[in-house]
């Protein structure tokens, strides 16, 4: 299967999507169980040749290279990094106190932790990912952060386990690649988030096609690589679901840590980490076009949902 992008549901791998899910889901459930203390290679050196999105290091320095600062890696109990990601969504989102977050793939729940802390007692945090595995681990690390306002739950990203209009912002860190049906995935990301709301995405986009049989290889497809789609697929994607003010912009000094996902092969000279956006779009105002001035007396101007 070759894939059509950006429209078809195997757009980015030559793997069928079901071969793709098993592979993610078998890789992240193995990582979860790895008693190492938040690395996903451990101390076996296979596993840092195989294009793992951890790279050769297991200390803050891979952390810090995504955009995390010491306070951020500080402020979380050990256990919840997994260095899996390839950027720091939490950064970009610009949250607010009260707000709905929901985390696409929440892994360990670094971010969420992270995104509870902005958010504050009054908000929310929701991360879904498809491991039960991981989904274990995360409950356990919230328990150790004491996030109260942080909550995880199983389900695919493609059939997210939330209900309609009840999210402020939706993050995701180095997962939506991993996906086998991009476009659902943004179509339900649209659902969720509440009129206004938006998307504050770090992953990997294409810049250059993979060879075929890095696209072709379940390790390659479950190590944040051979699923990466290009700039302007992606662009459509979001488009198409309803998004507006959408924005992709590659981040070049990600070339820096790309180059150790691999050690047979460059993957920079194919993919590129990037900070993606969009806005799901806020109603028209019912207000009525007269001033108050022309209002006839003892009218009321109408309801106004601008805040």
């Amino acid at each position: 299967m070759t894939g059509e992008s950006p429209d078809g549901s195997a757009a980015d791998s030559a793997l069928p999507p079901s071969e793709q899910r098993q592979a993610v889901r078998e890789r992240y459930g193995r990582i979860a169980t790895d008693t190492d203390d938040g690395s996903c290679c451990g101390d076996d050196p296979s596993a840092r040749d195989d294009g793992s999105c951890c790279g050769d290091s297991s200390d803050d320095a891979h952390a810090r290279a995504l955009g995390y600062s010491s306070d951020d890696i500080d402020s979380v109990a050990e256990g919840a990094n997994l260095n899996l990601g390839c950027g720091n969504p939490t950064a970009i989102a610009g949250l607010d106190e009260g707000e709905t977050v929901l985390d696409l793939g929440s892994g360990g729940g670094f971010d969420c932790f992270l995104a509870a802390q902005e958010v504050g007692p009054a908000g929310q945090v929701i991360g879904v990912d498809m491991t039960p595995e991981m989904v274990e681990r995360a409950r356990a690390n919230a328990a150790e952060n004491e996030a109260s306002n942080v909550s995880f739950r199983l389900g695919e990203i493609e059939h997210l386990p939330v209900a309609d209009a009840s999210v402020d912002v939706v993050i995701s860190n180095c997962v939506v690649n991993l996906s086998p049906d991009k476009p659902r995935v943004f179509r339900e990301a649209y659902r969720v988030l509440r009129p206004g709301g938006h998307v504050a995405i770090s992953d990997v986009v294409l810049t250059a096609e993979i060879p075929g049989d890095r696209r072709a290889d379940p390790s390659s497809v479950a190590a944040c690589v051979a699923g990466a789609a290009p700039i302007p697929d992606l662009e459509a994607m979001l488009t198409d679901a309803g998004f507006t003010d959408v924005s992709i912009e590659p981040k070049a000094e990600s070339e820096t840590f790309i180059r150790d996902w691999d050690s047979e092969r460059d993957l920079s000279d194919y993919i590129v980490a990037a900070r993606i956006e969009g806005r799901k779009p806020a109603p028209e105002s019912s207000e009525s076009p007269e001033s108050p001035a022309t209002t006839a007396p003892g009218h009321a101007s109408g309801d106004s949902s601008d805040e």
